[in-house]
């Protein structure tokens, strides 16, 4: 499957980290969609075909050349796709296994099946090809059914997940020219950085190399329950009804902060209260924030380009237990925005991959070898769903989309998607180094805490910040 006349291009850096990631367990992205009405295989499998031909990646497969130790997208000659059917007894079967090792007797059938896919590693031995895109369909009772998209992270970042889903609905319901493609591949993103953002002085490179390092023991982290065994990803979810998310959205736009700023704030507070400690004893957290950067690359690029054209800003915050939520989300917020003024998210780009290769080469450069580069991962722009009367359509109950994290990476990675008004967060973690149990406890403090602060819109003008 090597032949160098099906070669797309090779990966680019950061694409490199997610080929280098993946193998452990992080970088597998997951759409789910759990359906009423049973979907028709032949329209799906003839969609997904359709993406394929329009956006080539999605056709490919990951090479690695063991002489040059580098990676490529190689082409399929055409869409081969074939979606993976589940029946009932199959598929019973499979949930059967997974709730003994769920944690917890309430997870749904829908989110047990999504972890499920989260931990389907096709990536496991490098040195073997593998596609970058699969489908299965699960039968999870005679009224509901599931279908499930798996993509390596590198080829489909969280912003072309959505502009996928939404794509995926308009063709499922007869409508065309939704998420059309060219036909070609786009450039990694270090290839279309704007010309000057992305150069720093080689000296200035190693001080901040060594910078990241030395912080990185001094940073604070969940508890760990277990950090020997073999792990998962697994997921809890944040939902909040639609007054309070229209409140909270009120109170980060009085502020002129983004909703991820709130979020963060909410994470680093609910885990410092986790830990009962005193209300003075201060402790750093680590947040990374991603940023999408196709409508500032040269060329510009839209949401339909798949890839992986996310950058990534690491900022550190103490936290004490007089810390509050809009105090701490405004100065989040102003952290990031300062280091975006100065281009980090672009001069950093090849340090911030370089440590994440280390990590994954000495896991014991981490704190117990957990590989945890970060507390928490949020992105900084809002996924606002507007395919409500689609979703009725096609008899859409719900979905959620985020992709693994339990190789290299935060404890908590945070997907948020603002649905029908009200706000929903996929939260990742690596299981058994959290627990259920833990990470529910953080996200029920989190919730709390953002509640608290859903002051009506005439409190905060009237309060200030």
């Amino acid at each position: 499957m090597s032949d160098v006349t099906n070669l797309l291009r090779p990966v680019g850096g950061t694409e490199y980290s997610w080929c280098k990631a993946v193998p452990l367990g992080t970088g597998i992205t997951v759409l789910a969609l759990s359906l009423s009405n049973p979907p028709d295989i032949t329209n799906l499998q003839n969609t997904l075909h359709h993406f394929q031909t329009s956006h080539p990646i999605l056709n490919s497969y990951i090479h690695f050349n063991p002489i040059t130790k580098s990676f490529s997208y190689l082409k399929h000659p055409d869409p081969h796709l074939q979606i993976e059917p589940f029946d009932l007894q199959s598929t019973a079967q499979i949930l059967q296994d997974l709730q003994k090792d769920a944690q917890n007797d309430a997870v749904t059938p829908f989110q047990l099946i999504l972890e499920h896919e989260l931990n389907r590693n096709s990536w496991l031995d490098p040195d073997v090809d593998a596609d970058v895109f699969f489908a299965s369909l699960y039968s999870l009772s005679e009224a509901q059914w599931c279908v499930v998209l798996r993509l390596h992270t590198s080829v489909c970042d969280r912003a072309a997940a959505a502009a996928l889903l939404r794509g995926l609905l308009r063709k499922m319901s007869g409508g065309e020219r939704e998420f059309e493609g060219n036909g070609e591949v786009s450039l990694g993103i270090e290839e279309i950085i704007p010309k000057g953002k992305g150069n720093k002085p080689f000296w200035v490179r190693g001080v901040d190399m060594v910078g990241y390092s030395l912080n990185s023991f001094r940073l604070s982290n969940l508890e760990f329950v277990d950090p020997n065994s073999s792990r998962q990803s697994r997921v809890v979810r944040l939902q909040m009804n639609p007054l309070h998310t229209q409140n909270l959205l009120a109170g980060c736009e009085a502020r002129g902060i983004k909703l991820w700023a709130a979020l963060s704030a909410a994470g680093l507070l609910a885990a410092h209260s986790s830990k009962n400690l005193p209300e003075d004893n201060k402790e750093k957290y680590a947040v990374v924030i991603l940023t999408d950067c196709r409508s500032i690359l040269e060329p510009p690029l839209s949401n339909n380009h798949l890839g992986f054209y996310h950058s990534a800003i690491l900022n550190t915050h103490n936290i004490t237990g007089r810390d509050t939520l809009w105090e701490l989300a405004k100065r989040s917020y102003t952290s990031n925005a300062n280091a975006k003024k100065s281009n980090k998210h672009f001069t950093d780009m090849s340090d911030l991959n370089f440590l994440m290769c280390k990590a994954i080469e000495n896991p014991s450069l981490t704190p117990s070898s957990s590989m945890r580069t970060a507390f928490m991962s949020v992105f900084e722009d809002s996924i606002v769903d507007q395919t409500a009367e689609l979703q009725q359509e096609l008899g859409l109950v719900d979905y959620m989309g985020c992709a693994s994290a339990h190789g290299v990476g935060p404890s908590i990675a945070v997907f948020h998607t603002i649905r029908g008004g009200s706000l929903d967060c996929v939260m990742v973690y690596p299981s058994p180094l959290h627990s259920r149990e833990q990470i529910q406890d953080l996200v029920d403090r989190m919730k709390s805490i953002l509640v608290a602060g859903c002051v009506s819109v005439e409190d905060v003008e009237s309060n200030g910040s």
